[in-house]
């Protein structure tokens, strides 16, 4: 059934694109900066003469502990006209994520710069143009380094001073800037407020997870605390990712042009993002976000710290060291070691042990130790918001977690928010942005909180966002923000998350983990976790799960939705299975994924808990308590939730050795899932303006539909007003030409008898397609006329609602089943359900009870058939069908047949567009054909069947008639018949009578003569062997050119 009002669409949809285009135009001219910057942001945005001005200068810093001389810093300040010696400004320091450089951090800088901050940036050491070698945020040289910096801020007239040599300065930065921005608070009290985002707070813990702790272990009460228990498993994937991006210097590089391999930020930027790897540079550039191809290595040797590093910004960029250090843009001092490339000796060694054994080694332990937040937490008094994105598995929610609770035990004010991003998602929309420049305004500029938040701070102590499924232009997830007034369980006395327990079903199970690990699960990859998780929505990597290695416990639906938010827990137990092997300790892997009833799952966070369990020798099982991974997940009402513990996962090291083990559930376990309630603030990054401006518009376009509408009623005829005998439709003159001159319709004329299966039939490109959109009002014809009932067709008449059309394919919604697909369908035509006569359809379409299965698995057959069922809904009294056998086989194009037949024996009509000869001759009763856009026969089949020219001929000898026959002038195609005794031919203008006369004169008895009744012969004779030219060069209906409406226009 055809709803009336479709016309609408076109000018709605013209509407809204406008909308669009005026609502966000003036956002996306303007220059990049964060909401409610009080200067201009095209302004803030220059650097000569406007109102920021940007100096780029290389700082000397100490090369380090033990090392001689200095190295370079490359670093940038940005100042705002409105800071000077009268009237100075706070200070920011933005640091960027490994793999980067300043230029990483540019776009924030400037936001900060705009609202009034000076900001200085820099490249760390190791990285860019910067020289020393990489010691991962080392409190000697990383975090020494950034103190220097806040030392020259204290000197500057234009920088607010709290005191001698003690400026009013922030800290923020992204990843392995997030990291710098705790540490260097931790170690220089200088520091006035922080905000780290995605970064870590034990980097032990966060190379070498492990979340499992034995049963009766006290936790916090706070809803994404991790285990932190020792001995760990080696996210060798990630740890991969940061050894290969740490500026490789290849063996016989170009020590002249800078050639090498450059990174891009993983952080995306001092405020975090989803560039994982970033670029590679080379010769003729740097990487994604900043970090420039690091110079090649000459023959000479530097010593690692002992003057600027290599690196650079491509062809133009600093050379290696060596004999090439005279080479324009050369550095000296680069380290020349093909292995560890810039890294520090002691990182490179210590990574090296852990690659080849899997096992943090007490060197490692101690590095990572001095280069965790952890160590200082206990010092940091500066108002802290942490930043942590609920997509990553790299710094997953549980070390902002652990930042919080250890940084709140000092008295200091603490906020937390989760954003729907991090190393594997997006980066934080304009609204988290937003939230870290008003935490500045706070702490630094002494502006008051903002009004309804809690605690006096400018954020609301605990905010989470939920992430939909729109996103934004940036490509920056969108959702709603869950503001809570507490962050469960973080200050001494106060209430722990609240959780629900949902029951898990299974029971014990045996998984076996492979020599070498290999095959092993896949459940994300680094930095591409968020894009591969959306696969296993649709049975992708959800499901990457190797069959053997997976113990998995299932809850039962839940009545109500749930939405969890932190990290669940459940206890298991682990044994050994006598006679198989086992090393000592097993390693599984632990993740949490949602079930729809549509039958779809989503690993939740799409990241896994990494457990390594002690396991006695004797076979005695070892129960663990295991925290699975901290997400924030809606799961609607009917789901189920999956638990599964895998022995092997490609972005970890789950060990050689082969293994058996014994997985069950801990007695009676439920699964402990952590809920935090709060009010929803937002709907997340829709900007208000550009709402408003696409609501007044739709506004516009609804009055105009309304008037059209009852304008419409009061031109069309009241429908009992329709003759009983009036034909179902009659083409008058019916013409389609585009602006081009392509005329694709002429002049076609014929009328569909009541009760009539009528074939349009002609060749592809015949303009069959054509004809049926205009009959239906998707396209206007240029000229001619359509009536339906007697009533004329057009844009929003009545008398479409009595018509029914299937016209190029039908589009379903696969995930829901036949029937609930037709009764979506139906809604939208705004009728009364009742109306829709749904039984008698599908009695009518024989669909079974296949109806209630979900469409994406039917096949091609039943998708037509449900196709026509739909265009059946409500029993219309004229229904349209465009190539409706299309893909079917014989058995289903026989009952489609069948389906058209009985859906026309109720006095219905049918119109059915085709091109396949003998279906038409076995389906219609009446039969139209066109040929290059044009009506060049109609009737009856038998009619035109009769018209054919072709005649049979039963003669005793079919040799001797077949070579009179081919003797005879206008004769063509003889053949003999299937049947014996027969002979086919098409005798053209000769008459039949004439052919028998010169059988009988050739020596042959003939028995019966008469016309052979093929349609084929009179299809043929009607377009001529060229109708097969037109079928191989066009191979489709034609249709508006592209790039032009229905009317003909751009």
């Amino acid at each position: 059934m055809l709803p009336r009002a479709r016309w609408v669409r076109t000018p709605i949809v013209a509407a809204t694109v406008t909308a669009l285009v005026l609502a966000f135009a003036p956002a996306a001219a303007a220059a990049p900066g964060v909401p409610g910057a009080t200067a201009a942001p095209a302004a803030a945005a220059a650097d000569d003469g406007g109102s920021v001005a940007v100096t780029a200068e290389r700082v000397a810093v100490p090369a380090g502990p033990g090392q001689p001389g200095t190295i370079d810093l490359d670093t940038s300040l940005y100042v705002p006209a409105s800071a000077t010696a009268a009237s100075p400004a706070p200070a920011v320091l933005v640091a960027h994520g490994f793999g980067g450089s300043k230029d990483s951090v540019d776009s924030d800088a400037r936001e900060l710069a705009a609202r009034g901050y000076v900001v200085q940036t820099w490249t760390a050491r190791g990285f860019g143009a910067s020289g020393g070698s990489i010691g991962l945020d080392d409190p000697d040289r990383e975090v020494a380094d950034a103190s220097r910096l806040v030392d020259r801020l204290s000197r500057r007239a234009d920088v607010q001073q709290d005191g001698p040599g003690d400026p009013r300065v922030g800290v923020t930065g992204g990843s392995y800037g997030g990291g710098l921005a705790l540490l260097l608070a931790g170690y220089d009290r200088r520091i006035d407020a922080i905000v780290p985002v995605i970064t870590w707070n034990d980097l032990g813990q966060a190379l070498f997870p492990n979340n499992a702790v034995p049963t009766g272990t006290s936790a916090p009460g706070t809803p994404a605390a991790g285990a932190g228990a020792g001995d760990g498993v080696f996210k060798s994937g990630w740890a991969g990712v940061f050894f290969g991006s740490g500026g490789r210097v290849p063996a016989g590089g170009d020590t002249a042009s800078g050639a090498g391999s450059g990174s891009g930020d993983e952080s995306g930027g001092g405020f975090g993002g989803s560039d994982a790897t970033g670029g590679t540079g080379g010769s003729t550039g740097g990487g994604a976000d900043g970090g420039g191809g690091v110079g090649g290595v000459g023959s000479g040797n530097g010593a690692v710290d002992a003057g600027p590093a290599a690196g650079g910004t491509g062809s133009s960029g600093p050379a290696g060291p060596g004999t090439s250090a005279g080479s324009p843009g050369a550095v000296p001092g680069a380290p020349s070691d093909p292995v560890c490339g810039r890294f520090a000796r002691d990182v490179c060694a210590a990574y090296g042990e852990a690659a080849r054994t899997g096992r943090v080694s007490p060197e490692l332990a101690r590095l990572l130790r001095r280069s965790s937040p952890a160590t200082v937490t206990d010092r940091i008094t500066a108002p802290t918001l942490l930043v942590q994105g609920e997509q990553d598995t790299l710094f997953g929610l549980d070390q902002a977690d652990a930042n919080a609770r250890q940084i709140a035990a000092n008295g200091t004010p603490v906020s937390v928010l989760w954003f729907a991003g991090g190393h594997d998602g997006g980066g934080p929309d304009s609204e988290v942005r937003a939230r870290i420049a008003d935490w500045f305004d706070q702490h630094l500029r002494g502006l008051p909180a903002a009004e309804g938040t809690t605690g006096g701070l400018a954020e609301a102590p605990f905010a989470y966002q939920v992430r939909s499924s729109v996103r934004a232009r940036d490509d920056t997830p969108t959702g709603r923000t869950v503001l809570a007034d507490a962050y469960p369980g973080l200050r001494a006395g106060s209430a722990p998350a609240p959780t629900t327990a949902l029951p898990l079903e299974g029971g014990e199970q045996t998984v076996v983990h492979p020599p070498g690990g290999n095959p092993s699960a896949l459940t994300s990859l680094p930095g591409l976790g968020s894009a591969l998780g959306s696969l296993g929505s649709l049975g992708g990597l959800s499901g990457l799960t190797t069959p053997g290695q997976s113990a998995r416990f299932l809850t039962a639906p839940v009545a109500d939705a749930i939405q969890p938010s932190g990290a669940p827990r459940v206890t298991v137990r682990v044994a050994r299975v006598a006679g198989q092997p086992a090393p000592d300790t097993a390693v599984l892997f632990a993740s949490l994924t949602t079930l729809g009833p549509d039958g779809r799952s989503t690993l939740l966070g799409n990241a896994v808990a990494p457990l390594r369990i002690a396991v006695p020798a004797d076979g005695s099982p070892a129960e663990t308590t295991v925290t699975l991974p901290g997400v924030v997940a809606p799961v609607q009402g009917g789901s189920r939730l999956l638990v599964q513990l895998s022995t092997t996962d490609q972005g970890y090291d789950s060990g050689a050795d082969p293994a058996v083990w014994r997985v069950g559930l801990a007695g009676d376990t439920a699964l402990s899932v952590p809920q935090v309630p709060g009010r929803t603030e937002s709907a997340g990054t829709v900007p208000l303006w550009p709402v408003l401006g696409i609501a007044a518009v739709l506004a516009a376009a609804l009055v105009a539909w309304l008037v059209a509408r009852l304008r419409s009623r009061r031109a069309d005829p009241a429908d009992d007003d329709v003759p009983d005998d009036a034909a179902p439709l009659v083409v008058g003159g019916l013409a389609k030409t585009y602006r081009n001159g392509f005329a694709a319709v002429s002049d076609v004329s014929f009328t569909v008898p009541r009760g009539a299966v009528l074939g349009l039939l002609g060749p592809n490109g015949a303009g069959k397609t054509t004809v049926l959109r205009m009959l239906m009002g998707l396209i206007t014809p240029t000229a001619g006329t359509m009536t339906a009932f007697s009533r004329p067709i057009r844009p929003g008449a009545a008398v479409l609602s009595r018509i029914g059309a299937f016209v190029e394919g039908p589009g379903f919604l696969p995930h829901l089943s036949g029937a609930e697909n037709l009764r979506l369908y139906w809604e939208a035509t705004g009728r009364p359900p009742e109306q829709a006569r749904m039984a008698e359809t599908l009695e009518i379409a024989g669909l079974g009870d296949s109806v209630h299965r979900r469409v994406g698995t039917y096949s091609q057959g039943m998708r037509q058939r449900l196709a026509i069922a739909q265009a059946m809904l409500g029993l219309p009294e004229l229904l349209i069908l465009d190539e409706p056998t299309n893909g079917l086989d014989p058995p289903q194009i026989h009952a489609m047949r069948e389906l058209l037949r009985r859906y026309a024996a109720g006095g219905r009509t049918v119109l059915v567009s085709s091109h396949l000869l003998s279906e038409v001759e076995q389906t219609c009763s009446e039969v139209v054909v066109m040929h290059r856009g044009t009506v060049v026969a109609a009737g009856t089949v038998a009619e035109l069947m009769a018209a054919g020219g072709g005649s049979s001929f039963t003669v005793d000898d079919t040799g001797r008639a077949a070579a009179v026959l081919a003797a005879l002038d206008g004769v063509t195609d003889v053949v003999t018949g299937d049947e014996p005794g027969v002979v086919h031919a098409h005798t053209g203008d000769t008459a039949r009578a004439d052919a028998v006369a010169a059988l009988v004169s050739g020596g042959v008895a003939v028995s019966a003569a008469g016309p052979r009744g093929r349609l084929e012969d009179a299809f043929l004779e009607l377009v001529g062997p060229e109708g097969r030219d037109v079928e191989a060069a066009q191979g489709q209906d034609v249709e508006a050119p592209r790039g032009q409406d229905a009317g003909g226009t751009p």
